[in-house]
C-alpha cells in the first residue's frame, strides 16, 4: 500500500529540494494584530519548523497532550483511569511500528517530520520556564501516531466500557458512567458550504467553512514556504498541516462522517489445549496475542501493567458480547494518511485535488470543496471497503464466513460524490449526502447501503432552505447564511405543546402565558428572547423525559417526532411546567431571556474549562446545533452554575472568496493564545458573540501593515 502512496505522489505534483535544514534567516514569523501565526519559510521544511514552533508558544499544553493522547501515554500523566484509552490506542499503533513507519518513509517527508521534531524541540530549549507533562524530547515519529486531524477519529468510536470488560474487567475506574447524559450532549460535526459562481455576486466560487468543535481545539494559522506551500486555516494542535482552509487556488472543509468505514465481527473462538484459534470458513486460524505493558502514574511512583491482546485477520479484539468475541477492522494507513493531509494543502486545481483523494484515508470525514476554476465539489468519506450486499453492514457480521471479508476499497468515483451540480450550491452538515445539493444531489439508488447511512438532521434542512433560492451571493450574505437564526426543529415541536395545551380541559393557568410566548414565537433565537429560553427548557426536560426510550442513534429527525408525535399531553405539559420552575427557580424570573443564561466564559488556559457564575462572561444568541442552529454553541450548566457555558460548537469559522486574489474573513472562539495574560487569548470574544468577522490577511504586504511582531527563528544545533 504504501507503493501506492509514493506513486500517487508522483503523479500529484510534488517535488522537494534537497536542502533539509533550517537555518537563521529560513524562518520568519509574523505575528498581525490578532495573533495569527503568518510563518514564512524558504522550504516547506522551514515552514513546518515555524508552525510547530509558533503552536507550540501559543499553547504547548495542547500540543503536548495531544500526542500523550496520540500515544497511548496518558496514563503515565493522570494514572490507571486512563489505562484502557492507552491500550485503545495502541491495539492499533506503537512507538516501535511508527518509528518504523518512519524509517520507510520517502525522503520528502523524513524531512517534515523532522522539522516537526525540531520545531518543537527548538521551542523547548528556548522556553526552559515550559516544564511537560510527560514529552520532554519530540521525535519525528510521532506524527505518525497522530495523523487523524478530526475529533474522535475512528479509533475513538471503540466503547471503552466494552474494553475494559474484557482487557482490565478489575479496573473499576474504567467503569465510572460518563458525567453528562448522552440526552444533554452537544452533537459533533461542522458545515460546510460550496457557492458555485452562477449563485454568487461576483462570479467567483464562494466557500465556507465551519467547524463545530470542542473550542479551542485549533488555533488559527498561516504557513508559507518558496516551495508552493501557501495555506492558510485552522490547524490541529501539534499538527504540521491546515486541517480546513484554503489556498490561493482552492478550498477544503471536511465535516464529520457516519459513511460505513468501520466493521464489527463476531469471531467464533475455539480452544485447542491451551492455544486459542478462530474459525475463518472450514480453517481454524491461530489467534495472534501480543503483550502490550503500559506504564502508569501511582502515586508519586511509575507502576506497570502488561495485557494480552488478541488479533485475528480483522483486526483486535475488543469486546465479548453475548459470548461472542467482537473484532474491528478500520483504516490503518498513517504514512498514507499524513501524505494525503499535506499535500492537498498545496493543490492547485480540483484534479491535483481529487488526485490525493485517490490515497482513500480521510476515513471520517465528508469533504466540501471549491476553487478558483469556479469547480465546487462534495465526497461523502474517503476510505469505503467494498463488501458484499448480503449482509446487514450497520451490525457486527459473522467473521467466520469468508464472504464478509474486506474486498478492497471503493475508488473515489465509484463513492458517493458530486462536482458542479447544476444548481449552484452544495452544503453538508454531519447529515445524508443525498441532500447536499437538492435535487442534484446524488441518488441513493445508485449506491450501496452502506455507502451513506447518514440520517438528515436539522442543520441539513436548514442549509437547504437558506441556500435553495437565493443567489448574488457575496462573502456576507454567506455569513448570514451561515449565522441565520431559525431554529427549524421547534416548527415540529412547539405546535404540540401549543395542541396539547388546548386539548387538556381544565387548563393549568400556570401555563397560559408560557404557551401564549411560545405560540407567538417565530422560531427565531436571539439575545432578548424570552421564548427561545423557555422553549430550550422544554424541549431538553422533554428530552430527559423520553431518553430510555427513544435513541439519537435513530437521528435527530426522528427523536423530534417522537417528542411531538409520541409523547402524551400530560408529558409535554409537565415538562413545560418543569421548564418554567427551573427558570424560576435558577433566575428568579421565568421569562429570563436566553442571552442572560447561555454564556461564553474563558477564565483559564485549561482544557476542562473551569466555570464560574460570578466571573466575568458575555450572553451569545446560538443554541445547541440539535435544534438545527447552523451557528452552534453547545452549552450546559456545570456543578455550582445556573448559567449555561459553551464548550463547542462555532469554533474556527471562516467565508473564502477565490478570484484572481483570495478574499476572506475569519473568526475564532475567543482568541488564538491559550496563555491568559496574552492579549489574544480572548479578543475575539466580542466579534464571535456578534457574529462579526475580521479580514484575512492572506498577502504578505498586508500582513507586514498588521504586524504585531516579527521575529527570525535561530535553529538551535
Amino acid at each position: 500500500m504504501r507503493s501506492i502512496a509514493l506513486i500517487l505522489l508522483a503523479l500529484i505534483f510534488y517535488n522537494c529540494t534537497n536542502s533539509s535544514q533550517q537555518t537563521d534567516s529560513n524562518v520568519t514569523i509574523i505575528r498581525d494584530n490578532y495573533g495569527v501565526p503568518h510563518v514564512f519559510g524558504k522550504t516547506d521544511a522551514d515552514a513546518v519548523f515555524g508552525l510547530i514552533y509558533a503552536q507550540c508558544e501559543d499553547d504547548f499544553n495542547r500540543v503536548e497532550v495531544n500526542y500523550i493522547t496520540a500515544m497511548g501515554r496518558m496514563a503515565e500523566v493522570e494514572g490507571e483511569k486512563s489505562l484502557i484509552s492507552d491500550l485503545r490506542m495502541q491495539l492499533f499503533i506503537d512507538t516501535t511500528k511508527a518509528a518504523t513507519i518512519y524509517d520507510e518513509s520517502p525522503e520528502w517527508m523524513k524531512k517534515i517530520l523532522n522539522a516537526f521534531a525540531d520545531g518543537a524541540n527548538h521551542y523547548l530549549k528556548t522556553h526552559p520556564e515550559t516544564k511537560p507533562k510527560l514529552i520532554t524530547e519530540f521525535k519525528p515519529w510521532m506524527p505518525l501516531m497522530f495523523s487523524e486531524g478530526s475529533i474522535g477519529g475512528d479509533i475513538e468510536s471503540i466503547s471503552l466500557k466494552e474494553l475494559a470488560a474484557f482487557y482490565d474487567p478489575k479496573n473499576d475506574m474504567a467503569f465510572m458512567e460518563p458525567s453528562v447524559p448522552e440526552w444533554e450532549k452537544e452533537p459533533t460535526g461542522s458545515n460546510g458550504f460550496a457557492i458555485a459562481p452562477s449563485k454568487s455576486a461576483s462570479g467567483n466560487a464562494l466557500f465556507l467553512i465551519n467547524p463545530h468543535t470542542s473550542f479551542y481545539f485549533r488555533p488559527e494559522v498561516h504557513v508559507v514556504s518558496e516551495e508552493g506551500l501557501n495555506a492558510y486555516g485552522a490547524v490541529t494542535w501539534g499538527q504540521f498541516f491546515v486541517y480546513q482552509g484554503f489556498n490561493e487556488h482552492n478550498g477544503w472543509m471536511h465535516t464529520s462522517s457516519r459513511a460505513d468505514a468501520i466493521d464489527e465481527y463476531e469471531e467464533t473462538i475455539v480452544k485447542q489445549g491451551e492455544e486459542l484459534f478462530y474459525k475463518h470458513g472450514e480453517e481454524l486460524k491461530p489467534l495472534v496475542s501480543k503483550t502490550i505493558q503500559l506504564a502508569y502514574k501511582d502515586g508519586d511512583n511509575e507502576a506497570t501493567k502488561s495485557f494480552t491482546a488478541y488479533f485475528t485477520h480483522h483486526g483486535p479484539v475488543i469486546a465479548n458480547r453475548n459470548g461472542k468475541w467482537i473484532s474491528i477492522s478500520l483504516m490503518q494507513e498513517p504514512l498514507k494518511a499524513l501524505t494525503q493531509s499535506y499535500t492537498r494543502t498545496k493543490t492547485s486545481s480540483y484534479e491535483e485535488f481529487n488526485k490525493t483523494m485517490e490515497l482513500n484515508t480521510n476515513s471520517s470525514n465528508n469533504t466540501v470543496y471549491a476553487d478558483d476554476k469556479g469547480n465546487i465539489a462534495y465526497y461523502h468519506g474517503n476510505f469505503i471497503p467494498v463488501r458484499d450486499t448480503q449482509f446487514d453492514w450497520s451490525n457486527p457480521v459473522d467473521g467466520s464466513n469468508p464472504a464478509t471479508d474486506w474486498k478492497g476499497l471503493h475508488t473515489v468515483e465509484q463513492s458517493v460524490h458530486t462536482l458542479n451540480p447544476s444548481n449552484g450550491w452544495i452544503q453538508n452538515c454531519n447529515a445524508t449526502p443525498f441532500t447536499v445539493s437538492g435535487d442534484q444531489s446524488p441518488k441513493p439508488s445508485d449506491f450501496p447501503n452502506y455507502m451513506a447511512p447518514d440520517h438528515e438532521n436539522f442543520r441539513g434542512l436548514h442549509a437547504v432552505r437558506v441556500l435553495k433560492d437565493s443567489s448574488n451571493f457575496t462573502l456576507d450574505k454567506l455569513i448570514a447564511a451561515a449565522y441565520d437564526t431559525y431554529l427549524p426543529a421547534f416548527e415540529r415541536l412547539v405546535p404540540a405543546v401549543v395542541t396539547a395545551y388546548e386539548k387538556v380541559k381544565p387548563a393549568n393557568p400556570d401555563l397560559k402565558e408560557p404557551i401564549e410566548i411560545l405560540k407567538n414565537w417565530d422560531y427565531r433565537f436571539a439575545e432578548n428572547s424570552v421564548a427561545t429560553a423557555l422553549a430550550i427548557y422544554w424541549a431538553q426536560d422533554l428530552q430527559r423525559m423520553v431518553a430510555d426510550r427513544v435513541s439519537r442513534r435513530n437521528g435527530d429527525l426522528a427523536l423530534i417526532d417522537f417528542m411531538a408525535h409520541q409523547t402524551s399531553d400530560k408529558e409535554k405539559l409537565q415538562a413545560l411546567y418543569n421548564a418554567i420552575s427551573i427558570l424560576q427557580a435558577d433566575f428568579g424570573n421565568w421569562k429570563t431571556a436566553w442571552g442572560e443564561i447561555n454564556r461564553f466564559q474563558r477564565i483559564t488556559g485549561d482544557i476542562v474549562q473551569p466555570f464560574d457564575d460570578s466571573k466575568p462572561s458575555i450572553a451569545i444568541a446560538y443554541p445547541s446545533s440539535f435544534w438545527g442552529s447552523l451557528a452552534a454553541f453547545g452549552s450546559r450548566a456545570y456543578p455550582g452554575t445556573k448559567k449555561w457555558y459553551g464548550t463547542r460548537g462555532n469554533s474556527f469559522v471562516a467565508v473564502v472568496e477565490f478570484g484572481e486574489k483570495v478574499k476572506a474573513k475569519s473568526v475564532l472562539a475567543g482568541g488564538n493564545s491559550g496563555d491568559p495574560s496574552s492579549p489574544h487569548f480572548t479578543d475575539q470574544a466580542e466579534m464571535y458573540r456578534k457574529g462579526e468577522f475580521k479580514d484575512v490577511l492572506f498577502y504578505r504586504e498586508d500582513i507586514e501593515k498588521n504586524a504585531e511582531r516579527t521575529y527570525q527563528l535561530e535553529k538551535s544545533n
